[in-house]
């Protein structure tokens, strides 16, 4: 199973007629998952930098296309309550992170 680890979701990363399947994880349940291995999809140096931070592991600044199929796993750190400002490298107050796998039904 490919997992991918990215910051956004787009409707470009699905064949359709597809049925996507969101739950929403835990930081310990992706950084167990990523552990393996996995692909970056994060678009932003100072993103991966925080994600990293949050997950406990390095993750690289990546900008790739995705395409998820059936044994594809991805994971969305999903950026809330504002924008990460230029340079940031941990969360500012009032931001969250909260993690989303997204897979193909």
């Amino acid at each position: 199973m490919m997992k991918i680890l990215a910051n956004a979701f787009s409707l470009q990363m699905v064949a359709c007629p597809a049925t996507v399947r969101f739950e929403e994880v835990s930081a310990e349940v992706v950084a167990k998952a990523l552990s393996s291995g996995f692909v970056s999809a994060v678009g932003h140096a100072d993103t991966a930098t925080v994600i990293g931070s949050l997950l406990g592991i390095e993750v690289a600044m990546n900008r790739v296309s995705v395409s998820l199929t059936a044994d594809t796993e991805l994971y969305v750190a999903q950026v809330t309550g504002g924008r990460l400002p230029e340079g940031c490298v941990t969360l500012p107050e009032g931001v969250t992170i909260k993690f989303i796998r997204a897979t193909i039904a």
